[in-house]
């Protein structure tokens, strides 16, 4: 049996989603806690940690079950490649997951294929969830076009990897139009 666990990176409620402020959506400190919870219960009962930047989410995430792993990395792609390393003599894969999911119903339930799984975002380009098989070299490139990067890193390493295009957690919450998608 593969030994996985839910990685979420989290950042500081109080300055995630600045596309969210800057486009002049109110109570977005609230709305960035709200995601986040709603991913945390999806993914119980399995194992999920928390990648916490701060004292508050760190908090945050203890009251709600998860194991919390600290990071003061200056970009989420530094920060995840941190806890990767940190993690992979724990488990045989990891699972990464945005706290921003909107629909993140289901992901308990979540047995993806062996190999590295990408479900991208509802515009075919983010990654919103990574499986990644641990002890590789395996380097994370979040941000643009990120979808595309790792299908390349999976292959680079000779892993199997499989696309997801139609899952309900293609759907996060980056920009003000992201609150009225399906």
């Amino acid at each position: 049996m593969v030994k996985d666990a839910f990685v979420v990176p989290i950042k500081r409620f109080d300055v995630a989603k600045e596309r969210l402020r800057l486009g002049g959506v109110p109570n977005v400190t609230s709305l960035a806690r709200e995601l986040a919870l709603g991913v945390l219960k999806s993914c119980s009962p399995r194992h999920v940690i928390v990648l916490s930047e701060s004292s508050d989410v760190s908090d945050f995430a203890r009251e709600h079950g998860a194991e919390i792993v600290e990071s003061e990395a200056s970009n989420l792609n530094d920060a995840v490649q941190g806890a990767y390393g940190q993690l992979s003599s724990r488990f045989d894969r990891l699972i990464f997951v945005h706290g921003d999911l909107r629909h993140p119903e289901g992901l308990a339930d979540f047995a993806p294929d062996a190999g590295v799984t990408v479900v991208l975002d509802h515009l075919g380009l983010g990654t919103n969830v990574l499986v990644v098989p641990t002890m590789t070299d395996f380097r994370f490139a979040y941000g643009p076009n990120s979808a595309s990067l790792h299908q390349q890193e999976a292959q680079r390493l000779d892993i199997d990897v499989h696309l997801v295009t139609d899952s309900q957690w293609r759907f996060d919450v980056d920009e003000p139009s992201d609150l009225n998608s399906p």
